[in-house]
């Protein structure tokens, strides 16, 4: 009598087989999303590293047809406007979303959802004409703090849902310990919900400012950028995605070169932004 496969072996053979082929075809799949990203990120590498120069972190950008120049004012253009719309919108989304989180019940709470969700998909281009329409035109004049402003806005509805949903994953039983130990309600969001929450909100903070570090729609309407070092936060703003377009569309070829090399640069300001995120929570995460 000849003896047969026990049908539970067929049914975990087959269960196998199913399971190779999916994780085979997630892996192709996820394989093909990131050679487009593999083919920017070697182009601009390419295009952009041999470019770079001591000079073009020092210097002015140099008139047409003369050798030489580069984007520090842009640079530190740049690096004044994240600083300023960091200070603007961190805090007011760090404790919008304290707000959201804790105290966030009712019609009041629900409307305030409703707009950040909205402003989370409103196009860089339109918070650019926003910010010009209400900043920009009545002062008669394109500036740092107006830059600064239309990053502030992109920025803040991202803080705010953010720090929402990474306060919502602390435990509540953690709450009622702080509440029980005679802690006022306040006392215990700041010192043990949101210090509990550290290293989730700095990531946050940072994956925020490299959303928005190579945004160049809002600038065009607000910094606007200019060829010398900034005068005054009133006064129109080099930065470096304003350069790069600029240079990029012009017809020459030396300026083509130098914008590859601010493009180098925004790209490799992102990634050790994201690097050092990853890096932080991976070393909070060490110490827990």
């Amino acid at each position: 009598m000849k003896s047969q496969t026990p049908i539970f072996v067929r049914v975990s053979f087959r269960r196998k087989v199913k399971n190779f082929l999916m994780l085979f075809l997630i892996a192709s799949l996820s394989g093909v999303a990131l050679v487009p990203l593999f083919l920017v990120f070697y182009h601009v590498v390419k295009s952009g590293f041999p470019a770079l120069s001591w000079n073009f972190f020092t210097s002015l950008p140099a008139p047409v047809g003369e050798p030489g120049g580069g984007m520090g004012n842009a640079l530190v253009g740049s690096l004044i406007i994240l600083g300023l719309a960091s200070l603007i919108a961190i805090p007011l989304g760090i404790f919008g979303g304290i707000y959201l989180s804790e105290y966030g019940k009712g019609k009041f709470a629900a409307s305030v959802r409703f707009v950040v969700d909205l402003l989370t998909s409103v196009p860089s281009i339109v918070t650019g004409l926003f910010i010009y329409a209400m900043v920009v035109a009545p002062m008669k004049s394109y500036s740092a703090w107006a830059g600064a402003l239309a990053y502030a806005f992109m920025m803040l509805p991202v803080m705010m849902k953010t720090t929402e949903e990474i306060l919502k994953l602390m435990p509540d039983h953690v709450r009622e310990a702080g509440l029980a130990l005679g802690l006022s309600r306040w006392k215990m969001i700041l010192f043990i919900v949101l210090r509990g929450s550290r290293p989730a909100i700095v990531t946050a903070v940072l994956i925020s400012i490299a959303r928005v570090a190579g945004e160049t729609a809002p600038l065009l309407f607000t910094a606007f950028g200019n060829r010398f070092w900034l005068d005054g936060l009133s006064e129109p703003a080099p930065n470096l995605p304003t350069q790069i377009y600029s240079y990029a569309i012009s017809p020459f070829e030396q300026w083509h070169q130098q914008a590859w090399a601010g493009a180098f640069l925004l790209l490799l300001m992102v990634f050790v932004v994201n690097l050092f995120a990853r890096a932080y929570v991976y070393r909070a995460g060490g110490r827990k």
